[in-house]
């Protein structure tokens, strides 16, 4: 503003200077008529009269020069200019500036355009490419982590991440869009620090679920600098949550802090939600690479044993753990006091063999990790409970049961234990079948899978005793391997190496 203040000056100045001297020469003229003296013609005439023209003319200008430099060094050094036509003028640039930011800020904030969180267009494919939540925006890939999208960030242009989602039964009923932070939406609320907004196909009270929804916050969690969100925002096919289960809660507690999940109500008003910072996850742990889960496993596990104080007590190196996890109802033993004798017997024969046998629906999510840290074969049927077999030290084994039906009809999903184990470092050692129970009376394989989804599980007598007695004699040889050379692997908890992101 100085600048243009001293350029009009000079301006202005300069203009005056150039009519006084025009004025003065008329004058010279006519006098010059009066006293019959030549025309005056300054630089060019060298007589009398013109010589006085010149003279004058020259020191005109010198004055006028030296009030210009007087001037504008009045007005760099005070800031402003005394004259009151030019302060007039500048507040109208001013005023006229502020009205027009004024109305291109409410016309950015009027061109917010709010789309479904759900999209039905990909209804066949929810899960895959966009996915059906925030179907408009590409994710962004880091390395070896998982596809996730960030705001504010290039992609968005410096946008941010509103929200106007409270349903918590129709995804289609809830809405995103982004918007510029000085030009938020009407009756938006803007919620400080950083925000993690999660969606899952599956949901966030079942273990493996859970964990699969929450691990690649973990991981990007322990890459940021283990920055720790002020709030979560969790859907279900776009539809809002407001909890977790109990053990999902804990082990997100447990590896990244404390778990505040938002319901986007604001401070009570009715408008969007609106967030300074927010990482968004819709794919799960989806694309992320076998060695970063693995380390993200580690971590979890450090940081769940450290939680719950569990310290490794010393022990024979050569003691091998055995651990029966059981399930009521669905997929439990038609006859659990055989199978756990079947057991108890091989172990038997096996010189420092120990079992324990545990109901994961009885215990505490710190319970369930002081005994995976004390289990070497993790014993147990197909269901959520398995996914406590990455609280074990890494190396340990799992051997897994079915009901009938489900190698026919379960699809893929019926391999994600036998994945977990092999991401976090255990020896997955097969699995049984059973191969006995009722025929399914429909023809529609999905109806089949139904019937026997939870079905319970028979047992073999002597394929469970030929199978554990193999599995002992694995464990038993690595342990005493380890034990003669000394090279015993020891887990961050319970060392004197603190868990990542410990402060």
């Amino acid at each position: 503003v100085q600048n243009i203040q001293s350029f009009v000056v000079l301006y202005n100045l300069n203009n005056q200077s150039f009519h006084l001297y025009i004025l003065i020469c008329s004058m010279m003229e006519q006098n010059s008529k009066s006293f019959a003296i030549p025309r005056c013609v300054p630089f060019l005439s060298h007589s009398h009269s013109s010589s006085i023209c010149f003279i004058t003319t020259f020191a005109t200008l010198l004055v006028l020069v030296l009030l210009q430099i007087q001037v504008l060094t009045s007005s760099v050094s005070t800031g402003s200019l005394s004259w009151p036509f030019f302060d007039q003028a500048l507040h109208r640039d001013e005023s006229s500036i502020h009205t027009e930011l004024g109305r291109a800020r409410s016309m950015l904030r009027d061109s917010v355009t709010f789309l479904p969180l759900k999209d039905l267009r990909f209804a066949k494919e929810p899960t895959s490419g966009h996915t059906w939540f925030m179907s408009s925006m590409n994710d962004t890939f880091e390395g070896d982590e998982t596809l996730h999208l960030h705001f504010p960030s290039e992609a968005s242009k410096g946008r941010l991440l509103c929200l106007s989602a409270r349903d918590t039964s129709d995804g289609t009923k809830n809405s995103y869009a982004l918007a510029w932070p000085e030009a938020l939406p009407h009756d938006a609320t803007l919620f400080p620090g950083l925000t993690f907004v999660s969606d899952t196909y599956f949901d966030y009270g079942n273990l493996w679920h859970g964990t699969s929804a929450i691990l690649p916050f973990v991981s990007w969690h322990q890459r940021k600098e283990c920055a720790v969100p002020d709030r979560w925002v969790l859907f279900h096919w776009g539809e809002l949550r407001t909890s977790m289960g109990a053990w999902v809660h804990n082990l997100t507690r447990a590896a990244i802090g404390e778990v505040r999940i938002e319901d986007l109500r604001g401070h009570g008003g009715a408008g969007p939600a609106c967030f300074e910072k927010a990482v968004v996850f819709r794919h799960n742990e989806g694309a992320m690479k076998k060695q970063r889960r693995r380390e993200v496993y580690d971590m979890m596990r450090c940081k769940a044993r450290a939680y719950c104080g569990v310290t490794r007590a010393i022990t024979d190196p050569k003691a091998i753990r055995m651990t029966l996890l059981l399930r009521l109802g669905s997929r439990s033993f038609k006859n659990e006091s055989t199978v756990i004798r079947i057991f108890e017997k091989e172990c038997a024969k096996v010189d420092g063999c120990v079992v324990k046998v545990a109901w994961g629906n009885n215990m505490t999510f710190c319970d369930q990790v002081k005994l995976m840290s004390e289990t070497d074969i993790l014993v147990s049927p197909h269901g959520c409970q398995l996914t406590n077999l990455f609280l074990m030290d890494k190396n340990s084994s799992v051997m897994e049961f079915y009901p009938k039906g489900w190698q026919e009809l379960a699809g893929a999903g019926q391999y994600i234990y036998s994945w977990m184990a092999n991401w976090a470092g255990m020896q997955h050692k097969g699995s049984w079948r059973d191969p006995q129970g009722e025929e399914c009376p429909h023809t529609d394989k999905l109806a089949c899978f139904l019937f026997y989804k939870d079905a319970q599980i028979g047992h073999d007598e002597a394929r469970f005793a030929d199978w554990a007695a193999k599995v002992l004699g694995e464990v038993k040889e690595v342990k005493s391997s380890e034990a003669s050379s000394g090279s015993h692997h020891a887990d961050l908890a319970g060392s004197s190496i603190p868990c990542p992101c410990d402060r």
